[in-house]
Formats: C-alpha cells, structure tokens, sequence
C-alpha cells in the first residue's frame, strides 16, 4: 500500500523558481514538439539515463509532455504524464475492478545548462498539480539514477507489482531502474 507524505500543496506561485528567467514556460506539448523531444532526450538516451522512443512515439504521445520553453521555442526540459486507467470501458484489461487510476511519469529530462537551476523541481510540481487535476489516486515511475528529486518530491520505492501491470511489463529488467512511487 502507498500512503500519502503531507506535502504542502502546489500553487502557481510554486511553478515559478526565482532562478529561472520570468520567459521560460512550462506548457503541454503538441505534435509539433516531437522534433524537438527527440532532440532534448537524445544526450539521455546514449547516457543510459532514458529508453530509446521512436519519433512516432513523441508524436502521437505528446498531449502527455509537459516542456518547458523559452520565448524563442527552444525546449530545455520535458516530462511526460501517462494515465493508467481503472476498470471502466477503455482499462487495461488486467486492471482489477474498482481499482483507482494511476499515473506514470516518465521521459523525465532537463537540458544540461538548466540542471540545478529548479527546472526539474518546476516541471515535476507541474506533473503534480495535473495529476490532482485528474483526480490520479497514486504516481510512479522508474529511475536508473538516485531518483533524489523524486524522494524530494514525497516518492519513495515500491516493489514493481504495486505499479500499473501494463507499464511494469514494460520496463527492462537488464536496465536495473527502481519504481518509485507516490499517493496523492
């Protein structure tokens, strides 16, 4: 079972770090973006820090990005927010019935020069504040680096069977990634 850590809650106010220049936005993505999701994750997949996705996959998938964007278009951080039903018409088919939605965060990444700068704090407070939108009972993700942000941010691990059953299937045993999660 995943308990909820007492947070305070997630303002606007909180979206904006004082160290990031007022133009930088953090916006959903579009089609568009693929191009440039690519790009921005390209340094992270040959790092061994991301999984390799197809261009398609950036397309078709991209209402689940959250970019941050400065006023020329140039892209410096994304992440992703994939909803995993519960047992109603369009769940997963092995959902149990009655279970609550959960959501899965991933393709987690800040451009180099923005690390440390509070853009990875600002696009996971936003990933938060949708969650809650979408009324999620719980999110988790997968980490193959110290996932410290994420403990930060109330996540804690969990074993792999606590995550959704249609993404954990996904998930490469080889890359050794830790499934963090948290209530909401």
């Amino acid at each position: 079972m995943i308990t909820a850590t007492p947070r305070p809650s997630v303002t606007s106010a909180h979206l904006r770090d004082a160290s990031l220049p007022d133009p930088l936005r953090v916006r959903r993505a579009s089609p568009g973006d693929a191009a440039a999701l690519v790009a921005l994750s390209e340094p992270f997949v040959r790092a061994g820090a991301l999984r390799r996705r197809p261009f398609d996959v950036y397309a078709d998938r991209a209402a689940d990005f959250l970019v941050a964007e400065e006023p020329g278009g140039v892209l410096h951080g994304c992440l992703a927010l994939r909803v995993h039903p519960d047992a109603e018409p369009g769940a997963e088919p092995d959902a149990e019935p009655g279970a609550a939605a959960a959501g899965v965060l991933y393709n987690f990444c800040v451009a180099r020069p923005r690390q440390g700068s509070g853009l990875g704090a600002r696009l996971l407070g936003a990933a938060l504040t949708g969650a809650r939108a979408q009324s999620l009972a719980a999110l988790f993700t997968a980490t193959t680096g110290s996932g410290r942000l994420f403990l930060r941010h109330g996540f804690a691990p969990v074993p792999h069977g606590l995550a959704p059953r249609a993404w954990a299937r996904t998930l490469d045993p080889r890359r050794g990634a830790r499934v963090l999660a948290r209530a909401l």
